[in-house]
């Protein structure tokens, strides 16, 4: 009880806005519902449109001509028709759904035998003190490859690192969450928000009648230098702004190192030299003479462009399935066919949510499709802001800040691009604008806001990890750590994206800034 006053005062000191933005995101239902009640005002909205006769001149890709599109009323025979009569379809043929599961497969097998937790605990324990801060922000980024396991992991044990050292534990956590929350798009590696946000951005276009698709490397250039880019950053805003600000750690927390296992070192070891034989394998699957992959007609990474887009998940099941499996094997948490079976199960057991939310984002997005709405307000934005002249850098910084703010209202990356891809990867194609850039201007948006959000779902459990070392601190006060933080990644993650805009470098492979 004593925690909850405490967290109750921070809060009040955080100031009003924050305030106001609690307020209203708790207000808000889960996006599942949200998304069950957009789609009522969208039938609505449709039901209007239609009897008012609104239309639009639209260039149909796959006509090859000019069309009038009018909005579809679903309000009527054949409208209500499609609504039974589709949903199963919209379900199982949204695109996110089965690229998220089956790279989860091998996530859980990973996570469930503890290959992540004592990967992170190895890279981080014993390491050069001058680089502790730039490691546990890096560490930070890269965990997001497993997804949120990072926030159970590497956040706690941060603190745990700083400590260690007589460093303040608080900003031990603080340059972890900055890592894994503010930096949760940036990584070196693919992982599984690259299909999940690609495929929505798949979808969504699909749905405008637009005959392109992405594969889930096209953000992959950006997003890999971004990594470096924001360790410096966060490390940077550690050590001069938010320690000097903790000031000396005066808690009564004493560390207490718990050193790796041999089995879990060995464990390690070779569950490496299973990834280094196993990345030998597919390159050499991908390129080279004894490629499968390829096409040898074609040059570059056209050559696997039909990998990438259709085999690149289960590559990425097997790229976390194996040696997590043999870590499993070698520390004996995996003694036969039943534990690694058991250990997928425990993985997509958490997957069920995301599973109803698929349901009812699948069906939205597919009535924006089926009454035109979509396309009618992106034909309409971009033609309106053809006639103020926004476009290119500006109205890139315009979308990363709007990102950024409606973020602070709903956590769920995924729930708010499927919101939003279908407005605004149209409308900002009508603007000369590849949607493969949209997508990482949304990115770099969504990230920077989450460790000031209240509203995401980690954020409660940070508190509690923070309460370990300041009993009588609350929300409030990690909101004032954090801030700076959202601040400083979301102003040099876009001066960066603005330096690679002007550079004209591709966001990734067969990823162009431009359409044209």
């Amino acid at each position: 009880m004593a925690n909850d006053k405490n967290v109750k005062k921070d809060t009040k000191d955080v100031g009003g806005f924050f305030k106001t933005v609690e307020r209203v995101g708790n207000a808000l239902p889960h996006p599942a519902i949200l998304f069950f009640i957009m789609s009522i005002v969208l039938i609505v909205v449709a039901e209007i449109m239609s009897r008012m006769g609104v239309s639009v001149d639209y260039y149909d890709a796959k006509k090859g001509e000019e069309v009038a599109l009018t909005a579809v009323s679903l309000l009527n025979r054949d409208g209500i028709n499609y609504i039974f009569n589709s949903s199963v379809k919209n379900f199982t043929g949204f695109a996110p759904l089965g690229t998220v599961l089956v790279a989860m497969l091998g996530v859980a097998l990973s996570e469930h035998t503890g290959l992540f937790e004592v990967g992170l605990k190895k890279m981080l324990l014993g390491v050069n003190s001058r680089v502790l801060t730039a490691t546990v922000v890096f560490a930070g980024i890269m965990s997001n490859i497993a997804s949120d396991a990072g926030y159970v992991v590497v956040v706690p044990l941060g603190a745990m690192i700083f400590a260690s050292v007589g460093r303040h534990p608080v900003a031990g956590l603080a340059a972890a969450f900055a890592g894994v929350s503010g930096g949760f798009s940036a990584n070196m590696l693919i992982g599984t928000t690259d299909p999940l946000l690609t495929g929505i951005t798949n979808q969504a276009m699909e749905a405008a009648h637009i005959d392109m698709t992405l594969d889930p490397t096209c953000n992959w250039f950006f997003l890999f230098a971004s990594t470096f880019v924001l360790t410096v950053v966060g490390t940077l805003v550690t050590e001069k702004i938010v320690e000097p600000n903790l000031g000396t750690y005066t808690g009564a927390y004493v560390h207490e190192e718990k050193p790796l296992t041999p089995q879990e070192q060995k464990g390690l070891r070779y569950a490496g030299i299973a990834v280094i034989i196993y990345v030998i394998v597919m390159g050499l699957m991908m390129f080279g003479p004894f490629a499968v992959f390829n096409k040898p007609e074609e040059t570059g990474i056209a050559q696997i462009k039909d990998f990438l887009h259709e085999g690149f998940m289960l590559s990425i099941l097997l790229l976390f399935f194996i040696p997590g499996y043999v870590f499993g094997k070698t520390t004996g948490k995996i003694k036969d066919s039943k534990d690694v079976v058991r250990c997928m199960t425990l993985g997509m057991q958490g997957m069920g949510s995301y599973l109803v939310l698929a349901f009812f984002a699948s069906q939205f997005i597919a009535y924006f499709s089926k009454t035109n709405i979509g396309i009618i307000i992106s034909v309409s934005g971009a033609n309106f802001l053809k006639s103020i002249g926004l476009g290119g850098i500006p109205l890139i910084l315009l979308f990363i800040l709007l990102s950024a703010f409606l973020n602070l209202f709903m956590g769920s990356a995924s729930a708010k691009w499927a919101i939003m891809a279908p407005i605004f990867i149209p409308m900002l194609m009508q603007m000369n604008i590849h949607p493969a850039l949209t997508q990482v201007a949304y990115r770099i948006g969504d990230s920077s806001t989450n460790i000031i959000s209240p509203l995401m779902s980690y954020f409660a459990m940070i508190v509690v990890f923070m309460q370990k070392y300041e009993k009588d601190k609350g929300l409030g006060t990690l909101v004032s750590t954090m801030l700076p933080y959202s601040m400083a990644f979301l102003v040099f993650w876009t001066v960066f994206i603005v330096i690679w805009m002007l550079l004209g470098i591709p966001v990734g492979p067969g990823a162009p800034l431009y359409l044209n």
